[in-house]
């Protein structure tokens, strides 16, 4: 069969592989194909009938990344296409349907989204999304409470950990996030020089936030929670004025929840920051970035609050005391793991559009950076003291002040 061996597919053979593979055209049809990937690790194919207009995105995985072209294990394609599916039926309408894993070629064929748009760009671009709140906190909850051993029977959640044990690309994550932002050995950090200083004195330099940072770090690797996305950014939820729909979970594996809540709560901050310096004048955007960054933070936690009550029976777990303090920790690491995000994404090597809008010799990028670094530490040593989400919105107003 053509499909028994893995290759790496062009455009031509995407078509080809609908047809014959997928029979999801009609021989007869007009397609058109376009390699639409912009990641390192994945290629994504969208197909359209110019006959139908009936449409498929097929996303494939290669053995090598694409970038540095190193080896790359394709285990990370079957947890996805497993999540998708998973998420599909906790969070209906929420992901994109699938429609076929080829676990050979690391293949999923799946529903076409391109009726929304990414929403980070969006974002940029001033749009609002109404449903965005309340779509991705219920994604949130959804996915992940009922995944836990607080839902779960011990033997089947102790099963799913194995099954989505993720180990190269949460090293990645463990790597990127947790520990070359912080001044690592081998680190490949980049940011303004005009704030090498800076980012000494706040990071490298600086014994408690390191100390911290190492605590949420031991907390990602071994607090096996709930089965989270692992990359939840608003690059990876698309959204018009309908709905979302939340893409990419090849990061997924057995980990804190609050890493999933902090990680769309400090990108959200991003968006906020750069309105505050391309555009102070545009309130309508501000007003509703920073609605939305205080409001997810607590509905998470009043969603999770609720669904407790919906889901958990085992008597210890349902004392108030017990969903209390467990809550207590989940908001916790959430305000913790955006201030990673945050300071990941500021002086690591893996940027996003809002900080590299500005380039490196504009004024605004070094104000960006240190408005975000110290926003970022503040979150990280003010993790367990922070209760609800107005409280994040204070906290960033002093670190704008000082760069007026």
């Amino acid at each position: 069969m053509k499909y028994d061996t893995h290759f790496l597919m062009t455009e031509a053979d995407a078509i080809n592989y609908a047809k014959d593979y997928l029979k999801y055209f009609q021989a007869g049809e007009v397609l058109t194909c376009e390699e639409i990937g912009d990641g390192n690790i994945n290629y994504v194919f969208r197909l359209k009938s110019e006959t139908t207009g009936k449409s498929l995105v097929i996303k494939q995985s290669d053995v090598l990344l694409r970038s540095a072209g190193r080896p790359l294990d394709t285990k990370h394609s079957r947890i996805e296409a497993e999540i998708l599916k998973l998420q599909g039926t906790l969070a209906p309408g929420l992901v994109p349907e699938v429609y076929d894993y080829n676990e050979t070629m690391c293949a999923i064929s799946m529903e076409d989204i391109s009726s929304y748009e990414n929403t980070r760009k969006g974002l940029m671009n001033g749009t609002i999304y109404p449903t965005f709140v309340n779509d991705v906190v219920n994604f949130m909850v959804d996915t992940m409470l009922p995944t836990t051993d607080l839902v779960l029977g011990q033997k089947e959640k102790k099963e799913r950990v194995v099954h989505f044990t993720n180990p190269e690309l949460c090293e990645i994550t463990e790597k990127l996030v947790l520990a070359e932002p912080f001044g690592s050995p081998d680190d490949d950090n980049v940011f303004t020089e005009e704030n090498r200083e800076f980012v000494r004195d706040f990071l490298y330099e600086n014994s408690d936030i390191r100390a911290q940072v190492g605590l949420l770090r031991n907390n990602f690797m071994n607090n096996a929670q709930a089965l989270i996305h692992g990359d939840l950014h608003t690059g990876s939820i698309f959204g018009n004025e309908n709905g979302i729909k939340i893409i990419d979970p090849e990061f997924a594996f057995y980990g804190p929840m609050g890493y999933d809540a902090g990680n769309v709560i400090g990108n959200l901050f991003f968006s906020l920051v750069y309105w505050y310096l391309k555009d102070p004048e545009n309130t309508e955007m501000i007003d509703w970035l920073t609605s939305t960054a205080a409001t997810v933070f607590d509905r998470f936690g009043d969603r999770l609050a609720e669904r407790w009550d919906e889901l958990v029976t085992f008597d210890l777990y349902r004392e108030p005391g017990f969903k209390k303090l467990y809550i207590a920790e989940v908001m916790a690491d959430t305000v913790g793991y955006a201030g990673t995000e945050i300071i990941r994404r500021t002086v690591g090597s893996s940027k996003v559009a809002e900080v590299d809008a500005f380039p490196m010799d504009d004024p605004r990028r070094a104000q960006m950076e240190r408005i975000l670094i110290g926003l970022g530490n503040h979150f990280i040593l003010n993790r367990k003291r922070i209760m609800y989400g107005f409280e994040l919105i204070h906290i960033l107003k002093p670190y704008l002040m000082m760069e007026k």
